[in-house]
């Protein structure tokens, strides 16, 4: 029996609020001269005055999904995923913490980064894993090479049946990558299928992480250019920015080509790595997460998180922010799946993180109290930076200042109140 909890969590109003400060800046610079032209140019004479649509919002949505659940075996698991910065939410999954009859041991687990539209990747979520199971390669046996064989089988055929909705729906474009991990009781087994990662951490460490599937990667690019494409600012033909993915069928119609001889291939590398009691946590993310963060750095940050945090989703949050707070323009989407090994709540860590946020806390009292104290506005930018500069011992491995700028923020607001002039008494009206 599946076991699940959804919601969708809102931004905190403090946070909204920087994003009110901040997004001035972040928006001009998408506005202005991302095709070379400053804000508000006028285009020449005879030309047409085409209005392209930004990719990106004027402010980001900060509203997330999240999910939790578990199977009987052990495994628990959380889902995290914000719209963010861009124009669209793109990004879909799957989260089958048990599979079912033979297989009820089994878990699957996936997370699809839609691109040109959200049609494909919500396709494929829903289909991939019929496919998959559809041909017959998994059973108690549990065979490596049987099921890798069904997890390949299973995404061509996922793409031959899309192949054939598109055609008669019209999808002219649009497609999906996919990373996706199948957990059986002895193996995992991790498919991925474009630039989304997965990454499994084991005794405190990265023990495995897929690779990403680029354009200007050495075997990437020589199947690309045989297949009548090129490469050109790391994109295939100048535009497409993955070299595997569902979907994409303009990119498939090289002649006398197998499907995965073509420049995008729907061919997933499957890897398979044998289960152990020292494994703690697993990670599937789309690259709104990775570009934003290294392997080593968000398992470091987790593992510390798993130590002061009881609800997996709240962990899921947090990642989602740092990469927020790090840069991250992208969709952002995140499966958190921790096995019977996973770090466990520390009254030790429990009290390090309660001193760290004291600190935080004095440190922006001081830093709003200095400012006061030269007649300069302390407002919250301000004080974010002049923090950044300061060293501050005991900050979350992985996360940096980034990761506790929630708790920034909610000291400066409280500095502000404190600080909030008062009315004299018989001033203030009837």
């Amino acid at each position: 029996m599946r076991t699940a909890r959804k919601g969708s969590v809102e931004m905190p109003a403090f946070v909204r609020q920087l994003v009110k400060e901040t997004e001035k800046r972040v928006s001009s610079f998408f506005k202005g001269g991302r095709g070379g032209g400053a804000e508000g140019e006028q285009p020449g004479k005879g030309e047409k005055d085409e209005v392209i649509p930004s990719p990106y919002l004027d402010r980001p949505v900060l509203d997330k999904l999240t999910e939790e659940g578990c199977a009987r075996w052990g495994l628990t698991y959380a889902l995290g995923s914000m719209q963010g910065w861009r124009a669209n939410m793109e990004d879909f999954h799957n989260c089958v913490p048990q599979l079912g009859g033979e297989l009820a041991d089994w878990s699957f687990f996936a997370v699809f980064d839609g691109h040109a539209g959200s049609t494909v990747a919500q396709y494929c979520s829903q289909h991939l894993l019929g496919h998959i199971l559809a041909t017959g390669g998994m059973g108690p046996e549990d065979d490596p090479e049987k099921v890798k064989g069904a997890i390949i089988e299973g995404f061509l055929q996922t793409d031959k049946h899309l192949h054939s909705v598109a055609r008669r729906e019209g999808w002219e474009r649009g497609g999906t990558t996919v990373v996706a991990t199948l957990i059986s009781p002895y193996y995992i087994y991790f498919a991925n299928c474009g630039d989304s990662r997965a990454m499994l951490c084991r005794s405190g460490q990265v023990c495995f992480s897929t690779e990403d599937h680029k354009p200007y990667s050495p075997l990437e690019k020589e199947r690309i250019e045989s297949a009548g494409g090129s490469v050109s600012l790391q994109r295939i033909n100048g535009s497409l920015a993955v070299s595997r993915a569902l979907g994409d069928f303009s990119y498939k119609g090289a002649e006398n080509r197998t499907p995965c001889q073509q420049m995008v291939s729907p061919e997933p590398e499957v890897c398979v790595v044998e289960r152990s009691p020292a494994d703690e946590f697993l990670v599937l993310a789309c690259d709104g997460v990775w570009d934003t963060i290294s392997n080593e750095e968000l398992c470091a940050f987790i593992h510390n998180r798993l130590r002061v945090c009881t609800d997996l989703r709240d962990v899921c949050s947090q990642v989602i922010d740092l990469c927020l707070y790090k840069g991250s323009l992208d969709n952002i989407s995140i499966i958190l799946l921790c096995f019977p090994g996973a770090p466990q709540l520390s009254a030790e860590a429990l009290h390090q993180e309660a001193e760290l946020e004291d600190l935080l806390e004095s440190k922006v009292a001081e830093i709003y109290n200095e400012l006061c104290a030269r007649g300069e506005e302390p407002d919250l930018l301000s004080v974010l930076t002049v923090l950044a500069s300061t060293v501050i011992p005991g900050l979350p491995p992985g996360g940096g200042i980034q990761s506790k700028r929630n708790c920034i923020i909610s000291a400066y607001y409280q500095q502000r109140e404190t600080h909030k002039p008062t009315v004299p008494n018989g001033l203030g009206g009837s």
